[in-house]
């Protein structure tokens, strides 16, 4: 599959229907993503990250305005558009291979085919050696492991994730994000992560933006290098980089609606 065509939202409204007045959750985005990319989205609670994702995977129609990819309106779901949640959506009776295989065998892929490219992101993910296994005999960081190896093998032109290392522990939260930048290099998908942690947003993204409360709306959209190939710092380095301290500080002021203070 192509992973050369953009997305492009245009003039984005949504309004939730409660019987009332309805309930406004985004106004008047515009936006484009460029393919590759790897944008994060960060914003207060309930300001409408998910509610944009959700259109932009196909789930809901919006109110008002377009989301387009490559030019084509998204109407429906679609296997080019993979969708990572924060809890894994994995089938208990499979094992760890049969869910990953689950995509491309609905397609009707040959068996042997599609056990290679299981294999292929089961090694990618670290978990070739876990391949026979259920979901509930592997931790929560190795389920979202199974989880995104299923989206890759489906071959996406976007990945959208959703808090998907939300409810881990500090230390495989990183250590995962350190193995999505990898995968992100590697395949060269576009992703929109969306996520509540300030410092995931900026270490993960070649691009950060921050949603205003209800109606959601971005306020913010910067590029960032620390994902980018080439750093040859570790992740701890990284984050310790007056820059990257910078970026953190202005992101979170905008999730805030506060102005950073420069006089330091």
């Amino acid at each position: 599959m192509s992973h050369d065509r953009e997305v492009r939202i245009a003039d984005l409204a949504h309004t939730f229907d409660t019987g009332d007045d309805g309930v406004r959750a985004l106004d008047r985005i515009d936006l484009t993503i460029e393919p590759g990319q790897f944008v994060c989205l960060a914003g207060p609670s309930g300001c409408g990250k998910t509610t944009l994702l959700r259109l932009i995977a196909g789930f809901m129609q919006p109110s008002e305005g377009s989301i387009r990819v490559g030019g084509e309106v998204v109407t429906k779901p679609s296997a080019e558009r993979g969708v990572v949640f924060q809890q894994p959506m994995l089938y208990p009776w499979m094992t760890v291979r049969e869910n990953v295989e689950l995509g491309p065998r609905l397609r009707g892929v040959a068996k042997r085919e599609r056990r290679e490219q299981a294999g292929r992101f089961l090694e990618m993910v670290g978990l070739a050696d876990f391949a026979e296994r259920r979901p509930y005999e592997l931790s929560g960081g190795m389920q979202q492991r199974c989880q995104i190896a299923r989206v890759l093998t489906n071959d996406p032109e976007i990945i959208l994730m959703d808090e998907p290392f939300g409810a881990l522990d500090a230390l495989t939260r990183e250590r995962l994000q350190d193995e999505l930048l990898e995968i992100w290099r590697a395949t060269g998908s576009t992703v929109l992560f969306i996520t509540h942690s300030v410092d995931e947003a900026v270490f993960l993204g070649n691009r950060v933006m921050v949603m205003s409360p209800r109606p959601g709306r971005i306020v913010l959209d910067e590029p960032a290098v620390f994902s980018t190939p080439g750093h040859t710092l570790d992740a701890e380095e990284l984050r310790a980089l007056p820059a990257f301290g910078e970026l953190v500080d202005t992101v979170r002021h905008a999730i805030n609606g506060t102005e950073p203070d420069r006089s330091a």
